[in-house]
């Protein structure tokens, strides 16, 4: 429940537009951080309480935006990314329940928490816009400097919480560190 609220929290600074139907965010940086520390099968369960909680018109996107329609709308596609994304980062950065290592961290962030978060999300604006696949993704790339220093961020933060509370991780005996 803590990672839906990071979630909400995130959304708070609201939506930076870059022109284009969806804004960038820093709500992706708590999905990062979902999967990363949580692991990947209560990452991506924290998204999806979020999503629920918007589901219901709590508003809790960026924007103040909750509510069904927005499920129907060009950022659907990202926000069901989110849910799959957070279970990649934790698949790669807790691979073989091993505790992070920051390049496993940078990794998974990027892998999940951009490449996945945009295959879903790219195809279904492009859907919803009428733009053609190819413009869609052109203009989707004014997201990356930000999900590159989202990366960053999310490493950084994941790595500290790692050595100043690894039981924010779950059983630090299970990934390889016992507590002292």
């Amino acid at each position: 429940m803590a990672f839906a609220a990071i979630l909400a929290v995130l959304g708070i600074p609201g939506a930076i537009p870059i022109g284009g139907a969806v804004p960038i965010t820093a709500q992706t940086l708590g999905v990062m951080l979902a999967g990363a520390v949580l692991g990947a099968w209560r990452g991506a369960a924290a998204v999806v309480i979020f999503l629920v909680l918007v589901l219901a018109g709590l508003p809790l996107l960026s924007g103040g935006r909750g509510g069904a329609g927005v499920f129907a709308g060009p950022s659907a596609g990202f926000l069901i990314g989110w849910i799959f994304g957070a279970f990649v980062v934790g698949a790669i950065v807790r691979f073989a329940g091993r505790p992070p290592v920051w390049w496993r961290t940078a990794v998974g962030c990027f892998v999940g928490g951009a490449l996945v978060v945009y295959a879903i999300g790219i195809p279904v604006q492009s859907a919803v816009t009428g733009l053609g696949l190819r413009e869609t993704a052109t203009t989707s790339a004014a997201f990356l400097p930000g999900d590159l220093l989202k990366v960053v961020a999310a490493t950084v933060i994941t790595m500290a919480l790692w050595r100043a509370y690894p039981r924010a991780f779950g059983n630090p005996t299970r990934l390889g560190r016992v507590p002292s």
